[in-house]
């Protein structure tokens, strides 16, 4: 049995924000956890970073460092990661926000706390990846991979695109979470910083978490087609700002 190693780009979900300081516009982040069953089935031992670190981490002498994106994005960055070690919890990384719109943006997010979720991208490693048995049960030891980048994500992925299954796990906790998001973003609209273009990204995500919501709770997967029609971009960015004043009324 062997794992899809020859997969071009893989991506893991769910690692939270650990500290922000507005002055400096530093982040630090974990992203990803040692010893955890994922819903991958797998399991990452720490150690599977170090050869990505020491070739391409932010003291390198390598040209293509891991990148700081936003959505796994790379025509998305939002900053560079200025340190990244492995802990015995995971792997912890430290990242300066840039100042193009892009990393103000982000900044804003951060402090609203619409970013709390954080993901990597990466290739398996075939030699370095194992199955191993335990009675009725398996998973992937995962000893190393090749690491490319760390994202800030939202709801796991783009924040236009609803990925949560609410066919699977605990709804409750589900819609906690969704909950969560959803007073994350009417603390960005009470805030009323940002950009049209910002602001615009927070009216669709709120759709999104409408959308979601409306699913989990009538305990049912959704089965429309849950991307959400493009609108007239610029038209909608006009009328973006009275929105939020009207929502918040």
């Amino acid at each position: 049995m062997q794992k899809d190693s020859k997969k071009l780009y893989s991506v893991k979900r769910g690692i939270e924000v650990k500290d922000l300081d507005i002055q400096t516009r530093r982040v630090k982040i974990m992203l990803s956890n040692f010893d955890t069953l994922d819903s991958d089935s797998d399991i990452i031992r720490k150690g599977a970073f170090a050869k990505s670190i020491q070739e391409r981490g932010p003291s390198s002498t390598g040209n293509r460092k891991i990148a700081f994106l936003r959505y796994h994005d790379w025509e998305h960055p939002i900053g560079k990661f200025v340190h990244l070690e492995e802990t015995n919890e995971g792997l912890i990384g430290e990242a300066e926000l840039g100042r193009s719109a892009k990393g103000d943006a982000a900044m804003l997010d951060y402090q609203d706390g619409i970013i709390n979720e954080h993901s990597i991208g990466f290739n398996y490693i075939e030699d370095k990846t194992q199955h191993v048995e335990r009675g009725d049960a398996s998973y992937w030891e995962i000893k190393e991979v090749q690491l490319w980048e760390g994202s800030a994500v939202t709801f796991g992925a783009n924040s236009l695109t609803p990925t949560l299954d609410v066919s699977k796990g605990n709804h409750l906790e589900v819609i906690d979470k969704v909950n969560k998001k959803m007073n994350g973003l009417i603390n960005a609209l009470k805030n009323g910083k940002g950009t049209d273009e910002r602001l615009f990204e927070i009216e669709m995500a709120l759709k999104v978490c409408q959308q979601q919501y409306n699913s989990l709770v009538n305990f049912e997967p959704s089965t429309e087609d849950t991307l959400i029609d493009e609108p007239n971009i610029e038209a909608t960015k006009q009328d973006a700002k009275q929105f939020y004043l009207n929502l918040l009324k």
